[in-house]
């Protein structure tokens, strides 16, 4: 049974069926071989969707669109402009830094990808060329998914359950999120400072820079707000996004004033198409993994694993080398949803702190959004920049290694993940 649905799935995937219909496919083939009622289907999918903490997600969306649409993008960079100076690369740093803060408003690493690439993108292919410029774009807008409020992170603890929380998760996204950060603007430095790219920018001066800090303002309480509150149990997460929409509308009208009544139709449009792209994948991903369940996969697997090693750092690696191929094929969702159910209890059987794997399970399928041949990033970037995904895969490759560099950092160094939560007592 669960053959029929693995190879159901990939020859509708391999065939370019939108991968929530092709789980839903394939977990129609498992229920049918293991003659079931089909009725369980419907059932199954209403269960997963019909979930309190799952609001999270598209208010999240909702309150990044939002931030978007008043108008915080310029604010952002002319913060940024202020910080950097006049250096070598002084756009691409704008961007990172951009992206990190953004990333603490969106959560998403899609949508920061569209902001920063509408709004950057014809300016920084004037200094550099366009592949080196959307690989920059694409790395600042993966920070998304790291640095809290993360998306990924909801799923992930949701599809855990009570083994780990989205508040220890969010902070065990800073320390890394902040090194990658600090990565990529060396890294950034290092390619404009060998390409002989011009200075960019204004001169540093400290009154400009409480000008631009006192502006964008706004958008950095919005993290310390939301963040904080989930973080110092004020608060859940899902009403912490309930509060970042409340917020967002707030700033939009009232502070920077450039929100008005008619955007909000295509804000709202905009956030439930991608809040509805989620919410399918975890519908039928549920109903494949109820398939898997019946069939005893997940016992399976773990007596599988546990009579291959009885070593943590084995399986902590077989799982990591699996994930890294996986993230290469399917969306990073999509792989939250089916797996994590399965590697989850199986980490903690091994005596593997549950912040710690899901961390590293997050960072690697992140890493994925940004690796051939399906990674999502590439194509967003391609559609903004008008270029080959040749010429981006040939732009992008020493940023994604970065972040590999990293992950392995955080695999080799646990308190690089887990020192901060741990410390907040997560």
């Amino acid at each position: 049974m669960t053959f029929v649905v693995i190879i159901t799935f990939l020859v509708f995937a391999l065939l370019g069926m939108p991968l929530a219909f092709a789980l839903g496919f394939a977990s129609l083939g498992g229920l049918f071989i293991a003659d079931m009622d089909l009725s369980v289907m419907p059932q199954r999918m209403m269960h997963a969707v019909d979930n309190f903490p799952l609001m999270a997600i598209p208010l999240f969306m909702l309150a990044g669109e939002l931030m978007v649409s008043a108008g915080i993008m310029q604010r952002l960079i002319d913060f940024a402009n202020s910080i950097i100076g006049r250096v070598h690369g002084g756009l691409a740093h704008v961007a990172i830094i951009s992206g990190m803060i953004l990333a603490a408003v969106s959560g998403a690493a899609v949508a920061s990808a569209s902001a920063l690439g509408s709004t950057l993108v014809p300016s920084m292919r004037k200094q550099y060329d366009t592949g080196y410029s959307s690989s920059v774009i694409a790395s600042a807008a993966n920070l998304g998914a790291i640095i809290p409020p993360s998306n990924a992170m909801i799923v992930y603890a949701l599809m855990a359950g009570s083994s780990v929380s989205v508040g220890g998760l969010f902070m065990a996204g800073i320390v890394p999120g902040i090194i990658l950060t600090i990565g990529f603007m060396l890294l950034a430095s290092f390619i404009s400072y060998k390409r002989d790219y011009p200075l960019t920018g204004d001169g540093f001066q400290i009154t400009n820079v409480i000008i631009q800090t006192r502006r964008a303002i706004v958008i950095i309480l919005m993290p310390v707000i939301v963040v904080g509150g989930i973080v110092g149990g004020i608060f859940t997460a899902t009403e912490g996004a309930a509060i970042a929409v409340v917020y967002s509308l707030i700033s939009g009208f009232f502070i920077t004033r450039k929100l008005k009544l008619t955007d909000l139709p295509g804000v709202l449009f905009r956030s439930a198409v991608t809040a509805a792209m989620v919410g399918a994948l975890i519908a039928f991903a549920a109903t494949v993994t109820f398939v898997f369940t019946i069939d005893l996969v997940p016992m399976r697997l773990s007596g599988f694993i546990q009579n291959f090693t009885d070593n943590p750092q084995v399986f902590l690696i077989l799982v990591m080398v699996m994930l890294i191929m996986v993230g290469m094929f399917i969306a990073s969702n999509a792989a939250y949803i089916m797996l994590v159910p399965l590697f989850a209890p199986i980490a903690i059987t091994f005596g593997i702190d549950p912040l710690y794997f899901g961390f590293l399970f997050v960072l690697n399928l992140v890493v994925g959004m940004m690796t051939p041949p399906v990674g999502v990033l590439l194509f967003v970037m391609c559609g903004i920049s008008k270029i080959s995904m040749s010429e981006m895969i040939h732009s992008v490759w020493p940023f994604v290694v970065l972040q590999y560099i990293v992950l392995i950092l955080c695999a080799v160094f646990p308190q690089m993940v887990t020192g901060l939560p741990h410390y907040l007592g997560y």
